[in-house]
């Protein structure tokens, strides 16, 4: 039986800010009976939002008057020192006191991640936190991609620690126990890729609890090869969003040859059912909510662009995480293998 959990929105972030988190918040709690939500922001703005769709007084959701705002074009070492009235750091707040066990933002990243390293804080032996995000896949189950953006260059041990965590949350949202972990690359091979890489595969290889099974290249992303695909955040940011340009670019071509010919749209409407069940299978929303893992608490970061339905995915996201308890599996994970006293090194640096 599910247990009563909380968690700390804030409602102002990203491109639609209360337009899209308002209406994402009382169909979490409208779908979930067992999620308290803490709506961080304008209070006026928030009430009116909520009177609109008469849930005003619904008795799981609660109003956190916030006076300053994290805007996308706000510097996140700005935001961190001035901002400390914003919904986002508020958000924060509340997972670090224990009054909420989880935060969802969809506002600025970069803010984001600093401000919850610092309010957070790292788990022990962690050296980054990192953006992971599952990914559709050829198979039934997705690819976890990490990092995201959060850490532009990593060190071999950075990418190492990536893989580890990883593998723990695929483990614990897959239900697998040995998750196939990999490295993305230039080629498959073991002689290619630059030393850093390298040296990361040969950190990768020597781990008893990872079940690393070499490079992958990009176009192996959505084959299901690897449950886990180990980046940097600048290689991992420009995969995903080149990937998700070339959704959109098909999806736009298609809806262009409808348009025009007569024959597509009866075939269209013929195939209907398995259209719309391929396009439930791939659908951006379903997928969003990338996790700042790595952190003494729970933080889910969603698109800056999400609609409602997509953040609504990422405080079921967040929700999940708490009732699987991923903090405290990274930090076990890293315990058993005593990283926190003796980190692995690089063969570089032996």
């Amino acid at each position: 039986m599910r247990t009563d959990l909380t968690i700390a929105l804030d409602m102002m972030g990203g491109d639609y800010g209360p337009r899209s988190s308002i209406l994402a918040a009382v169909k979490a709690v409208n779908q979930n009976s067992h999620i308290n939500l803490i709506l961080c922001g304008n209070e006026h703005v928030i009430t009116e939002g909520l009177d609109k769709l008469d849930s005003l007084n619904h008795p799981r959701l609660k109003i956190r008057h916030c006076h300053e705002i994290v805007t996308n074009c706000c510097e996140p070492a700005q935001a961190l020192r001035r901002k400390k009235d914003s919904s986002m750091r508020v958000a924060l707040d509340l997972v670090k006191s224990g009054e909420a066990q989880a935060c969802v933002s969809s506002g600025n990243t970069g803010a984001l991640f600093f401000m919850a390293t610092h309010v957070l804080k790292l788990l022990p032996g962690v050296k980054r936190p990192a953006l992971i995000s599952a990914v559709p896949t050829e198979t039934k189950d997705p690819a976890y991609l990490l990092d995201l953006g959060a850490n532009v260059f990593c060190e071999p041990q950075t990418l190492f620690q990536f893989g580890l965590m990883g593998s723990v949350v695929a483990s614990q949202r897959l239900s697998i126990e040995r998750p196939r972990v990999s490295l993305l690359n230039i080629g498959s091979e073991d002689i290619k890729g630059h030393d850093g890489i390298k040296q990361a595969a040969e950190l990768m290889r020597k781990c008893p609890q990872l079940n690393y099974i070499g490079y992958s290249e990009g176009s192996d992303i959505f084959t299901g090869k690897a449950h886990v695909i180990v980046c940097d955040g600048f290689v991992g940011n420009v995969a995903l969003k080149t990937c998700e340009g070339i959704a959109k670019l098909i999806l736009h071509k298609f809806t262009k040859a409808l348009k025009k010919h007569v024959f597509y749209k009866v075939l269209a409407f013929a195939l209907r059912p398995v259209i719309k069940k391929m396009y439930k299978r791939v659908n951006p929303d379903q997928y969003n909510g990338a996790s700042l893992v790595g952190l003494r608490g729970i933080v889910v970061k969603s698109h800056g662009n999400a609609s409602s339905k997509a953040f609504l995915a990422a405080i079921e996201e967040a929700a999940r995480e708490v009732e699987r308890q991923i903090p405290e599996k990274i930090q076990a994970a890293f315990t058993q293998l005593n990283v926190a006293d003796d980190l692995p090194v690089s063969p570089k640096s032996e």
